[in-house]
C-alpha cells in the first residue's frame, strides 16, 4: 500500500471511529482512547508498512489494542510505584512523628514537676476540661491554667533552639 497524504486521511476516516470505539472500551477514557487512536496513526505514518489493503483495518485494529494495553500496563506499574511511594513516605512520616514525640515526652520528664504532667496529661491526653482537671486533682481552675501556660512557655524555650 502506497501512503500519501490523501491515502492516510481516507484510511483515518473511515477507521478511526471503530479504532476509537474499541479503544475506550479498554480504556474507559475518552482521552486516552483518543491518544492510543492518534499514537497508532501516527505509527502508521511513520513506519508504513506494506501490507495488503483488506488486512489494513484488522492490523489497526490489532495495534489499537495493544497501544491500549500497553497504556494500561503502564499506568497499573505506575499506580503501583505511587502507591509503594506513598507508603514508604508514610512511613518515613510516622518514624519522624514519633520521634518528635518521644523528644517531646523526654523534654517533658525533665523539665516539669510532676504536678505539670499531671495537668499536661490530664488536659491534653484525657481532654479533660480545666475544670474536669482541677476537680480531679483538688485544685482551682486559676490553677490548672497557671500550670499549663507556665509549662507551655517552659517547653517553647526548651525546644526553640532544636527547632522541633
Amino acid at each position: 500500500m502506497h501512503y500519501d497524504k490523501k491515502t492516510f486521511e481516507q484510511l483515518y476516516k473511515s477507521n478511526y471511529r471503530q479504532m476509537y470505539r474499541l479503544a475506550y472500551s479498554l480504556m474507559e477514557e475518552a482521552e486516552d482512547a483518543r491518544d492510543a487512536v492518534s499514537q497508532v496513526f501516527t505509527q502508521l505514518w511513520h513506519r508504513q508498512p506494506q501490507l495488503d489493503a483488506n488486512a489494513l483495518t484488522g492490523y489497526l485494529l490489532v495495534a489499537v489494542r495493544n497501544q491500549c494495553l500497553n497504556a494500561l500496563r503502564t499506568r497499573r506499574v505506575q499506580t503501583e510505584l505511587e502507591a509503594e511511594l506513598q507508603t514508604e513516605q508514610d512511613a518515613q512520616l510516622g518514624e519522624e512523628r514519633q520521634e518528635l514525640l518521644d523528644e517531646l515526652a523526654r523534654v517533658i520528664d525533665e523539665n516539669l514537676t510532676e504536678q505539670d504532667r499531671r495537668i499536661l496529661a490530664l488536659h491534653y491526653d484525657e481532654d479533660m476540661t480545666y475544670s474536669q482537671t482541677a476537680q480531679a486533682l483538688g485544685i482551682s481552675p486559676s490553677a490548672v491554667n497557671k500550670h499549663i501556660t507556665h509549662s507551655l512557655a517552659k517547653l517553647r524555650s526548651i525546644l526553640k533552639p532544636t527547632k522541633l
